[in-house]
């Protein structure tokens, strides 16, 4: 473990998804945005551990928000894909919320199941989720995931300061 500077970490795993995506898939097309704040303190973590479970549900969001065919899509809709970081005392909460379809209701309990995935074949492997609720648990943090009341969802990882 290290002390990481979060923002840092956070802000990189974005631009890296982001390129990522766009590097596979010239026609990817969506915005993404940054709220972090400067108070937050260094956090003792792994930070490649840390850095799998940013990217792996900055991916799902980008994933979501690109989900909606164009010819679905309300007029003025822009893919838009938000993190944050919040400093909350004793504990640093890091969110991705994203303004996609959000989560079904009949999948809501299936996505942390290992090998269950919402990807076309081929496309995802269904341990993503899985995988970043246990590096998140034996960081001594917890996952939350939860539809928006607005669309979308919001994904909140909360640490230990």
């Amino acid at each position: 473990k290290e002390l990481i500077d979060i923002n840092v970490l956070a802000d990189e795993y974005l631009r890296l998804a982001y390129h990522g995506l766009r590097a596979k898939d010239k026609s990817f097309n969506a915005d993404f945005k940054t709220d972090l704040d400067e108070t937050l303190p260094k956090v003792e973590i792994i930070p490649q551990d840390l850095g799998r479970v940013i990217l792996n549900i900055i991916n799902n969001a980008f994933f979501a928000v690109t989900s909606i065919p164009e010819d679905q899509r309300t007029e003025g809709y822009q893919p838009l894909v938000t993190v944050s970081t919040k400093n909350m005392g004793d504990q640093v909460l890091i969110s991705i919320k994203d303004n996609g379809p959000g989560i079904p209701a009949e999948l809501k309990d299936k996505i942390f199941q290992p090998f269950f995935t919402t990807k076309p074949t081929g496309s995802g492997t269904g341990l993503g989720l899985s995988i970043t609720t246990y590096i998140v648990e034996m960081h001594g943090g917890r996952l939350e995931i939860a539809n928006r009341p607005e669309g979308g969802v919001c994904a909140k990882v909360v640490f230990v300061a």
